[in-house]
């Protein structure tokens, strides 16, 4: 049996940490769990921030976080993980932009830490304190982490520039595109 070194403890505390923070916004999302909206309340913020069609842009972002929080804190499929804390935390910055840096503002301050926490354990790994290790690194291989990273910010940059036209045609339009429209039709925004 081998001694813990305080590199895997201090991967295990932070992968908790950020984890667990993830999961639980994404659960306010999702289920409208620790004083969350669930979805209506997650669909009416992406409408008024651009993001359409609401519903599933609401059951993406708490999917994505939901399920990069829970697989960070059990060190499992780590560059997977990483990867989308990475892309849904991208989304949430350019949400948050307008605002400015700070998050006492609106800032995108925090969505930007996380993102950064889930890159860097997906470069770093999870540590040996880990279902990763458990598993001898099967989900946890070195070619994972840029496959993993390239992608999350590949679908981020495609959803943040269809967001960013959308939302510059809008401002020229005076109105809400299609997408919005038919979303209220359908009682899914």
């Amino acid at each position: 049996m081998s001694c813990y070194d305080r590199k895997d403890l201090g991967l295990l505390l932070l992968r908790l940490g950020a984890g667990g923070v993830l999961a639980a916004h994404g659960a306010q999302k999702l289920l409208g769990w620790f004083g969350g909206g669930g979805i209506a309340g997650a669909s009416a913020f992406m409408a008024s921030i651009g993001y359409r069609p609401a519903k599933a842009s609401a059951i993406a972002a708490g999917t994505g976080e939901t399920s990069s929080g829970v697989l960070l804190a059990l060190g499992l499929a780590t560059p997977m993980a990483g990867g989308i804390a990475v892309g849904t935390m991208a989304g949430a910055s350019a949400a948050h932009a307008p605002q400015g840096f700070w998050s006492q503002s609106g800032g995108y301050e925090y969505p930007v830490a996380l993102g950064l926490i889930g890159a860097s354990l997906a470069v770093a790994g999870p540590g040996r304190l880990s279902l990763d290790e458990a598993l001898g690194d099967r989900l946890d291989r070195t070619w994972m982490v840029p496959v993993a990273l390239a992608t999350a910010l590949a679908g981020a940059a495609a959803v943040i520039g269809a967001r960013e036209r959308r939302l510059r045609d809008e401002e020229k339009d005076g109105e809400p595109d299609g997408d919005e429209a038919g979303d209220e039709a359908t009682g899914l925004a």
